[in-house]
C-alpha cells in the first residue's frame, strides 16, 4: 500500500487554516502533519514534521512565505512548495519561482483542483493557477528565434517540445494527456526525457529554462 502524502500548511487567517485542514485531513492518501500561522520556526518545523508537500502562505507576520521557502529549500531541497496565496502580481510570482517554489496556486482555487495539485506535485509536476501561468510567460521576455536546427538546442524530439510548451502554458498532466490522446505514463515518460534533457530536476526549473532559451 502506497504511503499517505504529508502534507504541511502555512497559513495566518485561522478560518482558511481550519477549513483548509478539515479538506486535508479528511481525503483519502493525504496526512495532515500541521497547520501553523506562521513559519518563523521552519527551519525545525520540516525536520520534526517531516511533510512531503508543503503550502505556503505569502503574506504572514515575522518571516514571510517566499523567506520560508528559501528556507525549506535551503535545508530540504526534496520537500515540496506549493505557494497558495492571494496574490497574483509579478513580483511575488517572479520571487517565488525564483525561490523555488514547485506550484502557485490562489487561494481562490476549487478544493477538488487544490488537491490534485498536491497530487500532481507529488508526480513530479509544478500546478499553477492559468492566470498565474500567464504571468510566468510574461517574466521571462522571449527571445529572437533560434536558426533552424534538425534538434532543438536541448535536443527535445518534436514530442518532447509539444509536451514542454503545454507545460509552459500551464497544463496539468492529465490536460496534456488527454490533449495529446496519449496515456498519463506516456505523459510521465516524456517529462522524466525533458528533465534528463534540460539537466532540470522540477517542473519549475523545466519551465523556467525553457522560457529563458527559447525551447518551445
Amino acid at each position: 500500500m502506497e504511503a499517505a502524502t504529508r502534507v504541511l500548511i502555512y497559513e495566518d487567517n485561522p478560518d482558511l487554516r481550519l477549513s483548509l485542514s478539515h479538506l486535508l485531513g479528511g481525503t483519502p492518501g493525504l496526512e495532515l502533519v500541521g497547520a501553523l500561522g506562521n513559519c518563523q520556526q521552519v527551519e525545525t518545523d520540516i525536520p520534526r514534521l517531516k511533510p512531503d508537500v508543503v503550502l505556503m502562505d505569502i503574506d504572514m507576520p515575522g518571516i514571510n512565505g517566499i523567506e520560508g521557502l528559501k528556507r525549506i529549500k535551503a535545508s530540504q531541497p526534496k520537500v515540496s512548495v506549493v505557494m497558495l496565496t492571494v496574490f497574483e502580481d509579478n513580483d511575488r510570482v517572479f520571487q517565488a519561482v525564483c525561490a523555488g517554489a514547485d506550484g502557485y496556486l490562489l487561494k481562490k482555487t476549487p478544493p477538488a483542483k487544490l488537491l490534485d495539485a498536491i497530487g500532481e506535485v507529488r508526480a513530479g509536476g509544478a500546478p499553477m493557477t492559468p492566470a498565474i501561468a500567464r504571468q510566468v510567460l510574461r517574466l521571462f521576455p522571449k527571445p529572437a528565434a533560434p536558426r533552424q536546427q534538425e534538434d532543438s538546442p536541448a535536443n527535445l524530439s518534436a514530442r518532447e517540445q509539444e509536451i514542454l510548451g503545454l507545460l509552459v502554458e500551464g497544463y496539468s498532466y492529465k490536460m496534456i494527456a488527454h490533449d495529446r490522446g496519449i496515456s498519463l505514463d506516456t505523459v510521465r515518460s516524456h517529462i522524466k526525457k525533458i528533465y534528463e534533457k534540460l539537466h532540470v530536476r522540477s517542473m519549475t526549473e523545466a519551465v523556467s529554462k525553457a522560457l529563458r532559451q527559447g525551447l518551445t
